[in-house]
């Protein structure tokens, strides 16, 4: 993965606003005589599930939700969430690059916190859930805690523990697992790559980067319980969610659904992208251009065959040290390793040999043939029965051009 695509909200300000609004909630445990969500008891307090819509910004692309606390007695309404990152953090990209990110909790009265998505044209909606008094002063409880500054803070992970995994994790604590069980038992309908693909598709140049990088923990089948990485997953994943309803009978989990405020902004589509045709002609166009290139026009040959091998050793390298340098498990086991890869840096001297007739050395044609036997394994583990990491759009397109630059540098023997 190439950036924190989920989550959206960022600046050391948002930072002190949590830490501000941390010191007044502690404020209120000693003014007892006040109510508020800090001291309410468990029958006034009202929980919610806020669900923000996609935003324009790449790391807004996911969405973002929180939980709503509502005294009743009071009227004071607060919102959690775990979606702070601080660019200004010290050695911030450093971490980001190994895949070490640090994120905290934040807090904040839903007012505030709601104005800045129906400002930037996002949806905001509410569903108020049916938790008893018991499970909602536990809730409140769990979070104050976790607001301290000593557990705030937590290791981000795009699909595995992000901010929308921390509030349903939450909220499956106060009812005692009853989430998890029911979500685990149904199926996804998207994996992460497809989910990650069908987000990003607003920036294409992105969304192929990140379909690139990622490897075949992407592509495993998902529950609908790890589907629920995503906010508007858990939104609609929540409508079918059944409670025990005190009497010996079930009840929705979601007593109302209200939207606070409508989008304004592009819908992502409901589907992921295709992406086999357009990389194949991709594939198809380079490799017709390097073919004729080579017969009519020996310099653009070899300026085209070095931007694509440049770029092929540029990838392998960076893919290689996702793998074995960093924490980005969605990137590890990257078959696309064997498309591209820094043996394309050594072809470099003999494609600008041949655009003036002189034949590949022995050494380079054993490098060519082992860039061919990496592509023909790559093809044979796809085809494989139990084969996980879908990356055809990429075997197509690789294919092609290492066949034509194959050629082409062999020509001349």
């Amino acid at each position: 993965m190439w950036t924190e695509h989920h989550y959206d909200k960022v600046g050391f300000m948002r930072y002190i606003g949590s830490t501000f609004c941390l010191v007044m909630l502690w404020l209120v445990f000693a003014l007892p005589a006040r109510a508020s969500v800090a001291n309410a008891p468990g029958a006034n307090l009202e929980v919610s599930l806020i669900t923000y819509g996609p935003g324009e910004t790449y790391w807004e692309r996911f969405g973002h939700d929180a939980i709503e606390l509502r005294d009743s007695a009071s009227g004071e309404t607060i919102n959690f969430n775990y979606g702070v990152f601080d660019f200004d953090e010290k050695n911030f990209f450093l971490n980001f690059a190994r895949g070490r990110m640090h994120y905290l909790m934040d807090a904040a009265p839903s007012n505030l916190d709601q104005s800045y998505y129906v400002e930037a044209g996002r949806s905001v909606t509410r569903q108020t859930l049916a938790l008893t008094a018991e499970q909602a002063s536990a809730l409140r409880d769990f979070l104050l805690w976790n607001l301290r500054p000593e557990n705030a803070g937590y290791n981000y992970d795009y699909y595995a523990d992000n901010c929308t995994t921390r509030v349903r994790d939450a909220l499956d604590k106060a009812l005692s697992g009853v989430l998890k069980t029911q979500l685990v038992a149904r199926a996804g309908g998207m994996t992460f790559r497809q989910q990650t693909a069908r987000l990003m598709s607003a920036q294409p140049w992105l969304m192929l980067l990140m379909d690139l990088g990622l490897g075949p923990y992407a592509d495993q089948p998902l529950s609908a319980w790890q589907e629920s990485f995503l906010p508007e997953v858990l939104q609609v994943q929540l409508r079918e969610v059944r409670i025990d309803n005190g009497h010996g009978g079930l009840q929705p989990l979601v007593q109302s659904e209200q939207l606070v405020s409508a989008n304004r902004l592009d819908v992502p589509p409901a589907t992921a992208p295709d992406l086999r045709l357009p990389l194949a002609l991709a594939g198809l166009l380079l490799a017709a251009l390097t073919a004729a290139s080579r017969r009519w026009w020996p310099t653009g040959y070899a300026l085209l065959g070095t931007l694509y091998l440049f770029s092929a050793g540029i990838i392998g390298l960076v893919l290689l040290a996702l793998w074995t340098l960093t924490t980005h498990h969605s990137a590890w086991a990257n078959a696309n390793l064997l498309l591209f890869n820094p043996l394309a840096f050594l072809l470099l001297p003999t494609l600008w040999r041949s655009r003036r007739g002189f034949a590949a050395s022995r050494f380079m044609d054993g490098v060519i043939a082992l860039q061919l036997l990496a592509i023909l394994i790559a093809v044979l583990l796809h085809l494989l029965p139990d084969s996980v990491q879908q990356n055809q759009p990429w075997l197509l397109f690789a294919l092609q051009c290492w066949l034509a630059l194959a050629w082409s540098l062999r020509r001349n023997r």
